[in-house]
């Protein structure tokens, strides 16, 4: 089961904090103390379910006496209806965590379902989908885990553990020869070094200097059928910019090993699931 850091299980408390402020005052008003019930989340749509520890961790710091129960697992499929979760504890609490937990999964179902649909229509084809630093602040752990769950790879963390020289790396430096090599020489086996290439001529000198990926940004199918034909399977080729779900498979069959996708985080569409909590003994509550 993916387990979640100390900073995410920081950032959980917080947002609970955030949204309880100084206490749930309708349910505090409405709802009795010793009053307890059963909650049950479903996918109200086809969906890749993403982000259970994640909701779970929601309800316990809430209160840690919540039971969670997995009905099925991250990475499943769901159609409409069918049950993900079911949570048991005291009625406020479970009202307390219901938003948030509901957030954080609607958010990384749709990461996944988005990135699935990407890797469908790259059948056939070698291409890898892969996603950006294009990530909530604060929560990327949480949205590149879920494009796993849907097919997809990480391309990288953070500034961190891959080195990725764009333009301005080059522009600076004058040539992508001198760029690669002052990478290469810093860094030297540690990290792969990713290299953006704006045209056909700069191929070679990148590969000479030792870059491991080429990054073929914004351009035609023609232009990385060409590109893809150059390199030869000397170093893996990356294509991004401007990547959808009506351009991806055409981009995929010019041979590239990877396809980056920012969309995957930066604007995916939230997936629909729900909460209906019943009150009453939860001991003898044990229906999807």
């Amino acid at each position: 089961m993916h387990k979640l850091t100390d900073n995410e299980l920081n950032l959980i408390r917080l947002a609970v904090d955030e949204d309880v402020g100084r206490g749930d005052i309708t349910s505090e008003a409405t709802i009795p103390g010793k009053l307890r019930g059963c909650g049950i989340i479903r996918a109200k749509e086809s969906l890749v379910l993403a982000g259970l520890p994640y909701a779970k961790a929601v309800f316990h710091a809430v209160d840690p006496k919540i039971d969670f129960v997995e009905l099925k697992k991250d990475g499943d499929r769901l159609e409409g209806g069918e049950a993900a979760a079911r949570i048991l504890g005291k009625m406020r609490s479970l009202l307390i965590g219901e938003r948030l937990a509901l957030n954080l999964l609607q958010r990384l179902c749709g990461v996944a379902t988005m990135t699935a649909r990407f890797v469908e229509q790259c059948e056939g084809y070698h291409a890898r989908v892969c996603d950006t630093r294009k990530t909530t602040p604060l929560w990327r752990r949480a949205e590149k885990y879920a494009v796993t769950l849907g097919g997809g790879v990480n391309h990288r963390m953070g500034l961190y553990d891959v080195v990725l020289i764009k333009d301005n790396h080059i522009d600076a430096n004058q040539s992508i020869a001198e760029t690669v090599a002052k990478a290469r020489f810093a860094q030297g086996d540690k990290a792969p070094v990713i290299v953006e290439i704006r045209k056909v001529e700069e191929i070679e000198p990148a590969i000479e200097a030792g870059a491991t990926r080429l990054l073929l940004d914004n351009m035609s199918v023609e232009s990385l059928k060409e590109c893809v034909g150059i390199i030869g399977g000397r170093a893996e080729s990356e294509a991004s910019g401007s990547v959808s779900l009506q351009t991806v498979r055409e981009i995929a069959a010019t041979g590239v090993d990877y396809i980056s996708v920012g969309a995957l985080t930066h604007s995916v569409a939230a997936a629909d699931l729900n909460f209906k909590i019943s009150a009453g003994d939860p001991a003898s509550s044990n229906s999807a």
